[in-house]
Protein backbone atom coordinates (compact mmCIF):
# COMPACT_ATOMS: atom_id res chain seq x y z
CA UNK A 1 0.00 0.00 0.00
CA UNK A 2 1.29 3.53 -1.32
CA UNK A 3 0.64 5.97 1.41
CA UNK A 4 1.11 9.86 1.42
CA UNK A 5 3.83 9.22 3.70
CA UNK A 6 6.09 6.88 1.76
CA UNK A 7 4.93 8.70 -1.83
CA UNK A 8 6.78 12.07 -0.27
CA UNK A 9 10.03 10.40 1.06
CA UNK A 10 10.09 8.16 -2.03
CA UNK A 11 10.41 11.67 -4.28
CA UNK A 12 12.39 13.06 -1.24
CA UNK A 13 10.21 16.07 -0.07
CA UNK A 14 12.28 18.61 1.55
CA UNK A 15 10.97 19.36 4.69
CA UNK A 16 11.88 22.31 5.19
CA UNK A 17 9.63 25.25 5.34
CA UNK A 18 6.51 23.16 5.64
CA UNK A 19 5.63 23.97 9.61
CA UNK A 20 2.32 24.61 10.12
CA UNK A 21 2.33 28.47 11.14
CA UNK A 22 1.34 30.18 14.09
CA UNK A 23 2.70 32.72 16.86
CA UNK A 24 0.76 30.76 19.81
CA UNK A 25 -0.64 27.64 20.36
CA UNK A 26 -3.66 26.50 22.09
CA UNK A 27 -3.98 22.91 23.15
CA UNK A 28 -7.11 21.81 24.57
CA UNK A 29 -7.53 18.38 26.24
CA UNK A 30 -10.63 16.21 24.86
CA UNK A 31 -10.79 12.21 25.00
CA UNK A 32 -12.71 10.02 23.60
CA UNK A 33 -12.72 10.04 19.58
CA UNK A 34 -11.87 13.02 17.07
CA UNK A 35 -12.95 13.84 13.59
CA UNK A 36 -11.22 15.04 10.78
CA UNK A 37 -12.28 18.32 11.90
CA UNK A 38 -11.62 17.55 15.39
CA UNK A 39 -12.97 21.21 16.72
CA UNK A 40 -16.37 20.29 15.99
CA UNK A 41 -15.76 16.91 15.27
CA UNK A 42 -15.49 15.51 19.11
CA UNK A 43 -16.94 15.80 22.71
CA UNK A 44 -15.96 19.23 22.59
CA UNK A 45 -19.48 21.29 21.68
CA UNK A 46 -19.07 22.04 18.41
CA UNK A 47 -20.52 25.51 18.88
CA UNK A 48 -17.87 26.04 21.45
CA UNK A 49 -15.21 24.28 18.84
CA UNK A 50 -16.44 26.53 16.32
CA UNK A 51 -16.24 29.73 18.41
CA UNK A 52 -12.84 29.20 19.42
CA UNK A 53 -11.48 28.16 15.52
CA UNK A 54 -13.16 31.80 14.81
CA UNK A 55 -12.01 33.53 17.51
CA UNK A 56 -8.20 32.77 16.25
CA UNK A 57 -8.70 33.66 13.16
CA UNK A 58 -6.11 36.99 12.78
CA UNK A 59 -4.88 36.67 15.64
CA UNK A 60 -1.64 34.53 15.27
CA UNK A 61 -3.07 31.50 17.86
CA UNK A 62 -3.54 28.02 16.31
CA UNK A 63 -5.96 25.75 18.44
CA UNK A 64 -5.74 22.02 18.48
CA UNK A 65 -7.13 18.60 20.77
CA UNK A 66 -4.56 16.83 22.73
CA UNK A 67 -4.92 13.84 24.97
CA UNK A 68 -2.40 11.27 26.28
CA UNK A 69 -1.27 8.89 24.61
CA UNK A 70 -2.76 5.29 24.88
CA UNK A 71 -6.37 3.68 24.49
CA UNK A 72 -9.21 6.28 23.99
CA UNK A 73 -12.52 5.16 25.42
CA UNK A 74 -15.06 7.09 24.05
CA UNK A 75 -16.01 7.88 27.66
CA UNK A 76 -17.99 11.25 27.39
CA UNK A 77 -17.37 14.51 28.37
CA UNK A 78 -14.98 15.08 30.71
CA UNK A 79 -15.10 17.00 34.00
CA UNK A 80 -12.71 19.36 33.60
CA UNK A 81 -10.18 20.52 30.20
CA UNK A 82 -6.39 20.75 30.82
CA UNK A 83 -5.17 23.63 28.82
CA UNK A 84 -1.63 24.41 27.44
CA UNK A 85 -1.16 27.58 25.98
CA UNK A 86 2.62 28.59 24.51
CA UNK A 87 4.01 31.33 22.66
CA UNK A 88 6.70 30.58 20.38
CA UNK A 89 8.78 33.62 19.49
CA UNK A 90 13.11 33.61 19.84
CA UNK A 91 13.86 34.78 23.16
CA UNK A 92 10.38 35.39 24.33
CA UNK A 93 8.74 31.91 24.56
CA UNK A 94 7.00 30.66 27.56
CA UNK A 95 4.26 27.78 28.33
CA UNK A 96 1.33 28.61 30.60
CA UNK A 97 -1.19 26.24 32.00
CA UNK A 98 -4.72 26.09 33.26
CA UNK A 99 -7.79 23.73 33.72
CA UNK A 100 -11.48 25.09 32.99
CA UNK A 101 -14.81 22.97 34.06
CA UNK A 102 -15.92 23.96 30.70
CA UNK A 103 -14.55 24.79 27.30
CA UNK A 104 -16.73 27.63 26.83
CA UNK A 105 -14.55 29.85 28.94
CA UNK A 106 -11.45 29.74 26.45
CA UNK A 107 -13.76 31.96 23.83
CA UNK A 108 -13.28 34.74 27.34
CA UNK A 109 -9.42 34.65 26.46
CA UNK A 110 -7.82 37.70 24.43
CA UNK A 111 -6.94 36.09 21.20
CA UNK A 112 -5.42 38.97 20.07
CA UNK A 113 -3.56 39.04 23.32
CA UNK A 114 -2.33 35.50 23.23
CA UNK A 115 -1.16 35.87 19.52
CA UNK A 116 0.84 38.78 20.39
CA UNK A 117 2.72 37.04 23.28
CA UNK A 118 0.83 38.86 26.22
CA UNK A 119 -0.46 35.89 28.29
CA UNK A 120 -2.14 38.14 31.15
CA UNK A 121 -1.26 35.91 33.96
CA UNK A 122 -3.47 32.92 32.68
CA UNK A 123 -2.77 29.75 34.62
CA UNK A 124 0.47 29.36 35.91
CA UNK A 125 3.92 28.96 34.52
CA UNK A 126 4.76 25.54 32.87
CA UNK A 127 7.83 24.18 35.33
CA UNK A 128 10.14 23.12 32.45
CA UNK A 129 10.73 20.25 29.97
CA UNK A 130 10.05 19.82 26.27
CA UNK A 131 6.41 19.21 25.94
CA UNK A 132 5.74 16.88 22.38
CA UNK A 133 3.08 16.92 20.38
CA UNK A 134 2.93 14.30 17.99
CA UNK A 135 0.01 14.07 15.36
CA UNK A 136 -2.24 11.12 15.41
CA UNK A 137 -5.59 12.00 14.39
CA UNK A 138 -6.34 8.86 12.06
CA UNK A 139 -9.70 10.49 10.86
CA UNK A 140 -7.92 13.60 9.39
CA UNK A 141 -5.14 11.07 7.78
CA UNK A 142 -4.11 7.45 8.10
CA UNK A 143 -0.47 8.00 8.34
CA UNK A 144 -0.74 9.91 11.10
CA UNK A 145 -2.07 7.15 13.12
CA UNK A 146 -0.60 4.40 11.57
CA UNK A 147 3.10 6.18 12.29
CA UNK A 148 2.34 9.03 14.70
CA UNK A 149 0.43 6.65 17.95
CA UNK A 150 2.91 4.52 18.14
CA UNK A 151 5.57 6.98 18.16
CA UNK A 152 3.73 8.38 21.02
CA UNK A 153 3.50 5.37 22.95
CA UNK A 154 6.74 5.05 23.10
CA UNK A 155 7.94 8.55 24.15
CA UNK A 156 5.85 8.55 26.60
CA UNK A 157 7.35 5.26 27.98
CA UNK A 158 10.87 6.28 27.73
CA UNK A 159 9.76 9.12 30.08
CA UNK A 160 11.93 11.54 28.35
CA UNK A 161 9.54 14.44 28.25
CA UNK A 162 5.85 15.32 28.57
CA UNK A 163 3.96 13.70 25.72
CA UNK A 164 0.65 13.91 24.00
CA UNK A 165 -1.48 12.96 21.08
CA UNK A 166 -2.55 15.93 19.20
CA UNK A 167 -5.41 16.63 16.81
CA UNK A 168 -3.57 18.33 13.35
CA UNK A 169 0.27 19.98 12.71
CA UNK A 170 0.05 19.93 9.02
CA UNK A 171 1.90 18.21 6.53
CA UNK A 172 0.59 14.39 6.66
CA UNK A 173 2.56 13.51 4.32
CA UNK A 174 5.85 13.90 6.53
CA UNK A 175 4.46 11.20 9.18
CA UNK A 176 5.54 10.97 11.47
CA UNK A 177 5.42 14.46 12.73
CA UNK A 178 6.19 16.32 16.24
CA UNK A 179 5.68 19.71 17.20
CA UNK A 180 7.74 20.13 20.56
CA UNK A 181 7.09 23.55 22.80
CA UNK A 182 8.28 25.82 24.52
CA UNK A 183 10.15 27.15 20.87
CA UNK A 184 7.82 25.87 18.82
CA UNK A 185 9.61 23.48 15.96
CA UNK A 186 8.07 21.10 14.31
CA UNK A 187 9.42 17.81 12.94
CA UNK A 188 9.05 15.49 10.22
CA UNK A 189 9.73 11.67 9.33
CA UNK A 190 10.84 10.65 12.87
CA UNK A 191 11.90 7.09 14.22
CA UNK A 192 11.86 6.78 17.75
CA UNK A 193 15.52 7.36 18.32
CA UNK A 194 15.73 10.55 15.76
CA UNK A 195 12.57 11.69 18.43
CA UNK A 196 14.22 11.07 21.31
CA UNK A 197 17.62 13.03 19.72
CA UNK A 198 15.26 16.02 19.35
CA UNK A 199 13.78 15.88 22.99
CA UNK A 200 16.95 15.58 24.22
CA UNK A 201 18.19 18.79 22.28
CA UNK A 202 15.12 20.83 23.09
CA UNK A 203 15.93 19.66 27.06
CA UNK A 204 19.16 22.07 26.22
CA UNK A 205 18.04 24.88 24.34
CA UNK A 206 19.05 23.29 20.44
CA UNK A 207 17.29 22.41 17.62
CA UNK A 208 17.58 19.47 15.08
CA UNK A 209 18.33 20.50 11.59
CA UNK A 210 18.04 17.32 10.10
CA UNK A 211 14.44 16.46 10.62
CA UNK A 212 13.12 20.12 11.26
CA UNK A 213 10.07 21.65 9.34
CA UNK A 214 10.68 25.35 10.52
CA UNK A 215 9.81 27.17 13.65
CA UNK A 216 6.11 27.71 13.52
CA UNK A 217 6.66 31.20 14.38
CA UNK A 218 7.86 32.22 10.98
CA UNK A 219 5.98 32.30 7.87
CA UNK A 220 7.26 29.81 5.24
CA UNK A 221 9.79 31.67 3.34
CA UNK A 222 11.28 33.21 6.93
CA UNK A 223 11.56 28.90 7.82
CA UNK A 224 13.29 28.02 4.43
CA UNK A 225 15.89 31.20 5.19
CA UNK A 226 16.21 29.88 8.60
CA UNK A 227 16.89 26.60 7.66
CA UNK A 228 19.09 27.64 5.13
CA UNK A 229 21.58 29.67 7.52
CA UNK A 230 21.67 26.94 10.21
CA UNK A 231 22.88 24.29 7.69
CA UNK A 232 25.37 27.04 6.88
CA UNK A 233 26.76 27.74 9.38
CA UNK A 234 26.14 24.75 11.69
CA UNK A 235 24.05 26.54 14.24
CA UNK A 236 21.59 24.63 16.27
CA UNK A 237 21.01 27.05 19.09
CA UNK A 238 16.98 27.67 18.98
CA UNK A 239 17.29 31.44 19.82
CA UNK A 240 20.34 32.21 18.25
CA UNK A 241 18.59 33.84 14.80
CA UNK A 242 15.81 36.33 14.14
CA UNK A 243 14.48 37.63 10.91
CA UNK A 244 12.81 39.77 9.16
CA UNK A 245 10.78 39.35 5.73
CA UNK A 246 9.97 41.07 2.93
CA UNK A 247 8.51 40.71 -0.02
CA UNK A 248 10.23 41.21 -3.47
CA UNK A 249 7.65 40.43 -5.71
CA UNK A 250 4.71 37.61 -6.22
CA UNK A 251 6.17 34.05 -4.73
CA UNK A 252 9.18 35.69 -4.23
CA UNK A 253 11.02 36.83 -0.76
CA UNK A 254 14.30 38.71 0.79
CA UNK A 255 14.75 37.34 4.35
CA UNK A 256 16.77 39.19 6.42
CA UNK A 257 18.64 36.44 9.33
CA UNK A 258 20.34 38.47 12.13
CA UNK A 259 22.47 36.04 14.49
CA UNK A 260 23.03 37.08 18.19
CA UNK A 261 26.39 37.61 17.85
CA UNK A 262 25.95 40.34 15.47
CA UNK A 263 26.51 37.84 11.65
CA UNK A 264 23.63 38.44 9.23
CA UNK A 265 22.80 37.07 5.67
CA UNK A 266 20.53 38.18 3.24
CA UNK A 267 18.36 35.30 1.15
CA UNK A 268 16.41 35.09 -1.30
CA UNK A 269 13.55 32.93 -1.43
CA UNK A 270 11.33 31.73 -4.01
CA UNK A 271 7.78 29.67 -4.01
CA UNK A 272 7.29 27.21 -6.30
CA UNK A 273 5.15 23.76 -7.30
CA UNK A 274 6.57 20.31 -6.41
CA UNK A 275 7.38 17.93 -9.41
CA UNK A 276 5.44 15.33 -10.06
CA UNK A 277 2.65 15.17 -8.45
CA UNK A 278 1.91 13.73 -5.65
CA UNK A 279 -1.70 13.55 -2.96
CA UNK A 280 -0.78 15.76 -0.21
CA UNK A 281 -2.94 13.42 1.79
CA UNK A 282 -4.04 10.03 1.86
CA UNK A 283 -7.20 8.97 -0.47
CA UNK A 284 -6.39 12.61 -1.86
CA UNK A 285 -6.27 14.14 -5.75
CA UNK A 286 -2.72 14.15 -6.49
CA UNK A 287 -1.48 18.20 -6.52
CA UNK A 288 1.47 19.84 -6.77
CA UNK A 289 2.41 21.21 -3.06
CA UNK A 290 4.28 24.50 -2.97
CA UNK A 291 7.46 24.81 -1.55
CA UNK A 292 9.83 26.74 -0.89
CA UNK A 293 13.30 27.31 -2.08
CA UNK A 294 16.33 29.50 -1.37
CA UNK A 295 17.85 31.03 -3.96
CA UNK A 296 21.27 32.72 -2.59
CA UNK A 297 22.67 33.50 0.64
CA UNK A 298 25.05 36.50 1.22
CA UNK A 299 26.59 37.14 4.41
CA UNK A 300 26.27 41.10 5.47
Amino acid sequence: MITCATLSSELTEPLAATAATATTWLLIEQTGPWGAKALTESHLDPAVGQGIDAACTGTGVRAALIRRPGRHADAGVDERYEVIVAHTAPGRSWVRRTTVADAAELLTLDFAALGAGEHGGLGVAHPGGPIALVCTNGRRDRCCALLGRPLAAELATAGHSEVWEVTHLGGHRFSPTMLVLPYGYAYGRLTEATAKEVLAATATGHTVPEWSRGRSYWDRPGQAAEQAVRLLTGETGVDALTLTQQPVSDGRWTVSVRHADGRSWDVEVTQTASEPARPESCGKTPGNPTRMDVLTITEG
